[in-house]
C-alpha cells in the first residue's frame, strides 16, 4: 500500500512520541523551549559577555554566539537522527512481530519527529537573532536546501546502519563513539580557518558534514548564500548512501523480523 494511505499512523506516531518525551515532567512541552533557549543564553554570557570571543571579519559581539549555535542545533538534529536510525528496528520489535504495515513508515516518523524538535529550537534561535539584530531574510530560503542535503545524507547513513545494527550489535555501539569524535572533527566549535591548510582539505574532502555546517553558519553569521559547490559531495554520498540503505532493506527486509 502506498505510504500515504499511512499518514494517520505516521503523524500519530510522531505526537505520541512528543507527548511521551514530556509525560512525566511537570513543565511538560515546556521543557522544549527552556532547553535550547538555556543553550542560547549560556552561549550568548559566556562567549560574547565573559570570554568576549569573536569571529574574523564579524565585528558583532554575538556573532561567534550565533556561529556555535547554528552549528550545534543542525548537528543536533543529525546526531538525535542517527541514534534513533541505529536502532529503528531493535526499538520497534514489538510491533514488527505484531503489526503489519510498511516498515519504510519508520524512517519517516524518525525524520519527522527530529524536524518537528528542531523547529521548536530553530523558532527560539530566530527569535534571538531578531532580538540581538543578527537576522537576515536570506537564511530562511536558503536553509531548506542545506536542510535537504543533510537530511538526504542522514537518511541514507541512518537506513544502513540501521539494517546492519539488526545484525551485528556492536555497529550501534561502535557508532555513537564514532558520533563524539566526528563532532569535534567538524568545524563547529571552531572555525575552519584557524586549521592549517593541509588538515582543511582533508576536513573538507573527508568529513561530509563539515560543508554542511559550514553553509548553516555561512547562512546565519554573515547573510550571504553558501557555496552551493561544495555541498555537491555530501549530496552525492547521501544519495549513495540511501541506494546502499534501501538495497540492504529489502535484499534484508525478510530477515530482519527473525533476527529482532
Amino acid at each position: 500500500m502506498p505510504l500515504w494511505q499511512y499518514r494517520g499512523f505516521i503523524l500519530a506516531s510522531v505526537l505520541r512520541e512528543f507527548q511521551l518525551k514530556h509525560k512525566s515532567a511537570m513543565l511538560g512541552g515546556l521543557w522544549s523551549i527552556l532547553n535550547p533557549l538555556s543553550m542560547i543564553v549560556i552561549y550568548t554570557v559566556i562567549f560574547s559577555q565573559i570570554m568576549k570571543a569573536k569571529l574574523p571579519g564579524v565585528e558583532s559581539m554575538y556573532g561567534y554566539s550565533v556561529y556555535l549555535c547554528a552549528g550545534i542545533i543542525f548537528w543536533g538534529l543529525f546526531a538525535e537522527m542517527m541514534a534513533r536510525f541505529q536502532s529503528l528496528f531493535l526499538d520497534n520489535a514489538n510491533i514488527l512481530k505484531k503489526l503489519s504495515f510498511p516498515r519504510l513508515t519508520l524512517p519517516i516518523i524518525v525524520i519527522l519527529s527530529g524536524l518537528l524538535n528542531m523547529s521548536i529550537i530553530l523558532g527560539i534561535f530566530y527569535l534571538f537573532l531578531l532580538l540581538t539584530g543578527q537576522f537576515f531574510a536570506c537564511s530562511i530560503l536558503a536553509l531548506i536546501p542545506v536542510l535537504l542535503v543533510q537530511l538526504i545524507f542522514t537518511v541514507g547513513l541512518g537506513m544502513s546502519l540501521s539494517v546492519l545494527n539488526v545484525f551485528f550489535r556492536d555497529i550501534g555501539q561502535l557508532f555513537t563513539i564514532i558520533v563524539q569524535f566526528w563532532f569535534w572533527l567538524t568545524p563547529i566549535v571552531y572555525p575552519i580557518a584557524i586549521l592549517p591548510d593541509v588538515i582543511q582539505k582533508v576536513v573538507l574532502t573527508w568529513n561530509p558534514m563539515a560543508p554542511l555546517m559550514n553553509a548553516y553558519q555561512t547562512i546565519f553569521v554573515y547573510g550571504i548564500m553558501p557555496e552551493w559547490g561544495s555541498l555537491l559531495p555530501s549530496l552525492l554520498v547521501g544519495l549513495v548512501l540511501c541506494f546502499l540503505g534501501l538495497a540492504l532493506y529489502m535484499k534484508h527486509s525478510a530477515e530482519i523480523v527473525d533476527e529482532l
